[in-house]
């Protein structure tokens, strides 16, 4: 198979990107030269990682990133979207470290030079865990120093950088770290997660604030996760269940944006679980966005539940990834259309969309059908979102490599390249491959 399309949307805008996508704490290693992180600690708690792994080496991009460059550029992407590590480029006085900014010039360089447009993420999960030791987002303190952080490095890094976004899915910061447990910190509790989501919402505003001083001419914006929700059935019990996870798990993060407040459902929260809301809070989320990136990945089903209002379902006979989230690419449509009926948004760009697949190399080869079967469907996906009047200016494939999949350790494997992470050989799989011929069939 294949990746085509069937309607040329996409491929008759001259100006929409395509890229591919990386983090730093899942693909750099080398931690001997930056501070801790949250996800060093968490990778040394018992229990926490699967493979009980960590990312002291990952993909070791830290001394590759010269080949992977290379490789990026035998894509023929438009643009390369990775995250800056904070504790690489700011020492705990809250200074510049120098050794690590000059790694992310020299990278930023070479995507200049290769005419790849660098498309930035300032903050995707590893909070300095000195920072932690004081609270970390549930520390209103640390809003204040990611906007210190965002204004010194975007001065360092000077005109290089195409576009900013200030956070990669906030959602998951605050509700996998600090409420669910299950990511970095690992601090579990329903009276957290609110609470971290209004100080990185409050982060991001304020971040805004000092990039649009310092980058005037570049993209700046921000990355939401959206996990699309589904009724079980069509009765009003599921469709209000589905309402309500709705405003909780996706609502929550994209409505302070655009209204300037949270979804109603922050009435029903006891006390204890309400966010604290300073006066001109809201105003500063809510500053105005050039762009905003949308991850997309599955979508979620959900019934009727007395105790939780809400209980999520699985859906029995349908397809599945290797990480077992259901492949519905008509959510992608659904969701980019339905955003845009409620809210008045900026250019949209999908940042993060692609699959795990149980990938083998087979004769220095990987025939990752399934993955490819899954872009076809999601591209086209966009392509009808397009077509019925969502401004979407760009797709970036997650992700160019295999790396280190959070919680998952190396279990999971995403990428468009095969990582051998015993020697570190890359290898460009087929879904690679036939990314790489679709893009090159632009006019």
């Amino acid at each position: 198979m294949k990746i085509s399309l069937p309607l040329n949307s996409i491929m008759q805008k001259s100006d929409f990107i395509f890229g591919v996508a990386t983090a730093s704490f899942q693909i750099e290693g080398g931690v001997d030269s930056r501070l801790p992180c949250i996800w060093d600690t968490f990778c040394q708690t018992p229990n926490k990682i699967r493979d009980n792994s960590d990312g002291s080496v990952a993909c070791d991009h830290i001394n590759l990133w010269q080949q992977d460059v290379d490789l990026i550029d035998s894509l023929n992407v438009d643009a390369y979207r990775f995250s800056i590590s904070w504790p690489r480029v700011i020492n705990a006085e809250g200074e510049l470290n120098q050794q690590g900014v000059d790694f992310y010039i020299g990278l930023l360089d070479k995507l200049i030079a290769k005419g790849i447009k660098p498309y930035v993420t300032l903050y995707h999960w590893d909070l300095p865990q000195h920072l932690e030791d004081k609270g970390g987002w549930l520390n209103r303190d640390t809003a204040y120093k990611f906007r210190d952080y965002a204004d010194l490095i975007s001065k360092a890094l000077g005109n290089r950088v195409t576009s900013y976004a200030t956070l990669n899915e906030p959602f998951c910061s605050a509700y996998l770290g600090y409420e669910a447990g299950i990511h970095a910190p690992g601090i579990k509790g329903r009276e957290f997660g609110k609470k971290a989501a209004h100080h990185l919402l409050l982060a991001h505003g304020l971040a805004m604030q000092v990039l649009q001083k310092n980058c005037p001419d570049a993209l700046n914006g921000i990355v939401l996760n959206f996990t699309p929700c589904y009724p079980a059935s069509d009765s009003t019990a599921d469709r209000n269940a589905s309402s309500i996870a709705d405003a909780h798990f996706n609502q929550w993060y994209i409505k302070p944006l655009f209204d300037k407040c949270y979804p109603d459902v922050i009435e029903t929260l006891p006390a204890i679980e309400r966010p604290d809301i300073l006066d001109g809070d809201m105003e500063i989320i809510a500053q105005p966005l050039d762009f905003m990136g949308v991850n997309f990945y599955t979508r979620a089903v959900y019934q009727a539940c007395t105790y939780h209002q809400f209980k999520q379902i699985e859906v029995p006979d349908v397809p599945h990834t290797d990480i077992g989230w259901e492949i519905y690419p008509k959510a992608l449509t659904e969701l980019l259309v339905s955003l845009n009926d409620i809210y008045q948004l900026p250019p949209l760009y999908i940042t993060e969309n692609g699959a795990a697949m149980d990938d083998k190399m087979v004769n220095a080869a990987v025939n990752d059908e399934g993955r490819i079967q899954y872009y076809h469907q999601h591209l086209n996906a966009v392509n009808d979102a397009i077509e019925a009047g969502v401004n979407v200016k760009g797709y970036f494939a997650w992700s160019l490599m295999d790396n280190f999949e959070w919680a998952e350790g190396y279990l999971k494997r995403f990428g468009i390249i095969y990582v051998d992470y015993q020697t570190q050989q890359r290898t460009l799989k087929n879904s690679g491959k036939a990314y790489r011929e679709f893009i090159s069939k632009r006019s």
